[in-house]
């Protein structure tokens, strides 16, 4: 999970941006189901990128919607 570039972010459609804040919501849920069953992370940084992605398309979302 590479962290998103916040122009890639901006060049999405509103529709686009829901979609993948829907899907990294997800991810980020079995990420963290899987770490508390006691399974070791395939990388370990992978919930961090998440988390970071997650915050910047809300940040987009709340100034565009200003």
């Amino acid at each position: 999970m590479a962290l998103m570039r916040t122009a890639e972010i901006r060049d999405m459609s509103p529709e686009d941006r829901t979609a993948k804040l829907k899907e990294l919501k997800d991810e980020l849920m079995h990420e963290r189901g899987a770490a508390a069953m006691g399974g070791a992370p395939a990388s370990p940084g992978k919930i961090r990128a998440i988390r970071t992605n997650i915050a910047r398309i809300l940040t987009i979302q709340k100034e565009e919607g200003k």
